[in-house]
Order: C-alpha cells, then sequence, then structure tokens
C-alpha cells in the first residue's frame, strides 16, 4: 500500500495509517541488511538527488546507502562544491536538478518551511532530511521504529524527551508522531529551551529532569545544540549537566527495561553521560541501523516499489 502523498515533509500531516505503514514495510527492509549480500533489484531505474544546505553524517549517508542497496541511482549536492555557492537559488537548483530527470529530491535546509516549498514547484517526490528548527521526519519514524523492535508497541509507552527542544526538529517530529501513535509523550527541559507552542501538543512537561524520569519506557536524549546558543539560555554546559544531563543514578527512577536514544552526534558529558550512551540499555548505534532501514522502506513507497 502507497502512502496518502507523493511527499514526506512533517509528521504532523501525515495520518498515522501512513506511519504503521512504513514502519510495518521498515521490518522487511531491516531483512535486507542483515544479508551478506544488501542489494535488491526494486527501483532500478529511478533516480534520487540528496540536497544538503547543512552538514550531515547519518541522514545523508543512510539515505544514499538505501538507495544503493534497492538499486537507484543517486547523485549528492553540498553547497560548498555546487553553483548554490554563487548565488543560484533553491527553486533554480531544483528545477536544474529536476530538468536532469531526477524522480526524488531529498533535502536539508536551515530555513523552516523550505522542503513544504520545494514540493509545491517540482513534479517529483520530496522528503524533508530537516528543514530549520521544524521538522525532521524520517528521524522521528526511525525512532519510533526502534522502540517498536525492542518493546513490540507504541501506544501505551511513556516516552520522555529531555532537553533542547526549542532548537530540536527531532523532538517535534517525535511528538508528533509518537502522539498520534498512542504514545504518552513527556518533556523535560529549562523553560529557556522550551517552545512556545508546545501547549497545543498533549505533552506533559517538567521543569526538572526526576520527575519526568519516573516510569519512563523510553528516554530520548536531544543534543544541547550549543552552537546556536548565542542568547543565554542557560549559564553554562556544566551547570546543564548537572541538572538535565542522563546519568545511571538518574536512570534508576525509570522502568528497569528502558530504551535510552539519542539522534546523535552527542555532546558526552554534557547532555549524556558515557556510561549511559554505551550501556546496554543504550540503542543509539542500533537507530543509525534502523534509519537505512526505514529510508529504505521511504523509497520503496514513494518510487513505485509497492505497486511491484
Amino acid at each position: 500500500m502507497k502512502l496518502a502523498s507523493r511527499h514526506v515533509l512533517d509528521l504532523e500531516t501525515m495520518p498515522a495509517e501512513d506511519m504503521k505503514n512504513i514502519l510495518d514495510t521498515a521490518e522487511s527492509m531491516k531483512e535486507i541488511l542483515g544479508r551478506s549480500i544488501k542489494k535488491v533489484p526494486t527501483l532500478r531505474g529511478k533516480s534520487l538527488c540528496t540536497l544538503f544546505y547543512e552538514p550531515s553524517t547519518r541522514t545523508r549517508a543512510s539515505f544514499e546507502l538505501a538507495a544503493k542497496y534497492m538499486s537507484a541511482d543517486s547523485i549528492s549536492i553540498a553547497t560548498a562544491t555546487s553553483s548554490i555557492k554563487k548565488g543560484e537559488t533553491l527553486l533554480d537548483t531544483a528545477r536544474t536538478i529536476e530538468a536532469m530527470g531526477v524522480d526524488m529530491i531529498i533535502m536539508r535546509h536551515p530555513v523552516s518551511g523550505s522542503s513544504h516549498f520545494l514540493s509545491r514547484h517540482v513534479k517529483g517526490a520530496v522528503i524533508n532530511a530537516g528543514d530549520g528548527m521544524h521538522a525532521h521526519p524520517t528521524q522521528g519514524l526511525l525512532d519510533m521504529f526502534t522502540m517498536r523492535q525492542h518493546l513490540g508497541r507504541l501506544e501505551g509507552l511513556k516516552v520522555t524527551i529531555v532537553g533542547d527542544a526549542l532548537h530540536s526538529r527531532v523532538a517535534r517530529s517525535n511528538m508528533w508522531g509518537l502522539i498520534k501513535m498512542g504514545a504518552q509523550v513527556c518533556m523535560a527541559a529549562p523553560s529557556t529551551l522550551l517552545p512556545l507552542d508546545l501547549g497545543d501538543l498533549d505533552v506533559k512537561v517538567y521543569d526538572r529532569l526526576e520527575p519526568a524520569l519516573e516510569g519512563a519506557d523510553v528516554v530520548n536524549v536531544l543534543r544541547l545544540q550549543l552552537e546556536r546558543q548565542k542568547r543565554g539560555l542557560f549559564p553554562s554546559a556544566r551547570e546543564y549537566s548537572q541538572f538535565y544531563g542522563v546519568n545511571q543514578e538518574r536512570l534508576k527512577l525509570a522502568s528497569p527495561d528502558v530504551l535510552v536514544m539519542h539522534p546523535g552526534p552527542m555532546n558526552r558529558g554534557v547532555e549524556i553521560s558515557t556510561e549511559v550512551a554505551d550501556a546496554p540499555m543504550s540503542t543509539i548505534d542500533e537507530q543509525v541501523t534502523n534509519g537505512v532501514a526505514v529510508r529504505m522502506a521511504l523509497l520503496y513507497l514513494l518510487l513505485g516499489g509497492a505497486d511491484e
């Protein structure tokens, strides 16, 4: 079954049925990743472009590997080595790429709403790989996929998100997706790092970490985005760690089988201790693997594999 839209722009507007379809399809894709030869001909003859205006390791590499594993052709464009550096607009860049016959554009851009803009001006599919502080839908999907693989469900889980939600497109995508799938979402952060529109969502908000951790099935730790901290939103990284850093002692308040997640890259010793990041309860490396599986599922569903 294909998705309701030919674009994946955010989880706020994606139906829960589509999310379930993606997660179910990712189960089959993860089986391919376990093979000695990770190659299927499903998307032979299809092509895509990764267009990244911001740095990326995990998202970009996993999309490109997902394309290769499914026999699609891919090209990669980075701002530093393209006509974007010469002042070419986003729309002109997209039209140039589409004129080459590309079926899909996967874009990361620093401006919120840029993927929505692009989707209105191109004929092919658009996947949002992160737009400003707005959304990162594939990260939200891979996080939910990881939770479901370990815990067997999303409905009824208590998921605590910790940290810099103000600047985090990951936090928004997780909240939108998890709420639609029936999870209870809690948010713990200093008040200066909470989005103003958080009251519009069915999220329990805490200004202290400990009560938010009580009985949590999943703790998703957000990266403290130090590069965006120009306004003195907290006194220091050391003080942030003292009050909001996730460590083994604090995790004793959570469920005995708690999962610890992090979208990466990590600031070890700031938002998460090394002992927690490397503990058996941590799924951080598995999230990377699952990211490839989820992105394979999206390519399959959007580029016609589901028609076979």
